[in-house]
């Protein structure tokens, strides 16, 4: 295996590995865990490649801006920070906030699956901003994550992603930050406030 020291980690040998069957997530992941992981970094698995991007307090505010406001509407229990979700085609995705529906179950892993997201929430690193946008969007678009939105500290925009049909988002709302963001017509069925929203 082979590491590449920057704010992302790329595992060189992964896709022939997992081209040939012999390499699965969780044995990227069981590697990851006897690796010396900065402390303070999210690690994620995006199509076989391992990212580390580091946990900023400007990053958090804005997830807990977007987490106090889903508490009026979510139990505690629906909502997950930093989790790892397992999609197809290597993709071990830690979304900075998700949803849950209210019979989301975990399995014997102690992982909920992608359906049962119904919401999730991507805050804008510059290192990993190409598969927030690209890669991921993609993923949850496939997986039929309802709604996907996406902030960005260095542009100051959200990025509302609804109506998942054949891999693809079929609407894309651009809100400023200090504009609401109007989830009443989703299965959020609230609005969300982004005057707490740190710029970059």
């Amino acid at each position: 295996m082979t590491i590449e020291l920057t704010d992302r980690v790329v595992l060189t040998d992964r896709i022939e590995m997992a081209d040939s069957g012999e390499l699965t997530l969780d044995d990227l992941f069981e590697r990851l865990e006897q690796m010396p992981v900065p402390e303070g970094y999210k690690v994620e698995i995006v199509k076989g490649a391992v990212f580390m991007s580091p946990q900023r307090k400007l990053h958090w505010d804005t997830i807990s801006a977007v987490y106090e406001q889903l508490r009026t509407r979510y139990a505690r229990k629906r909502l997950a920070s930093d989790v790892r979700f397992d999609f197809p085609g290597l993709n071990g995705l830690c979304p900075d906030l998700v949803a849950l529906k209210e019979d989301a179950k975990a399995d014997d892993k102690g992982r909920c699956k992608p359906e049962d997201m119904e919401f999730v929430l991507e805050v804008i690193s510059r290192s990993t901003a190409a598969n927030d946008y690209g890669d991921k969007k993609a993923v949850y678009a496939e997986a039929e994550v309802p709604v996907y939105l996406i902030v960005d500290p260095y542009t100051g925009r959200c990025h509302l992603h609804t109506h998942p049909k054949g891999g693809e988002y079929l609407s894309e709302l651009k809100v400023a930050f200090g504009e609401p963001i109007d989830l009443t017509g989703t299965v959020v069925k609230l609005t969300l406030t982004t005057d707490e929203f740190s710029r970059d």
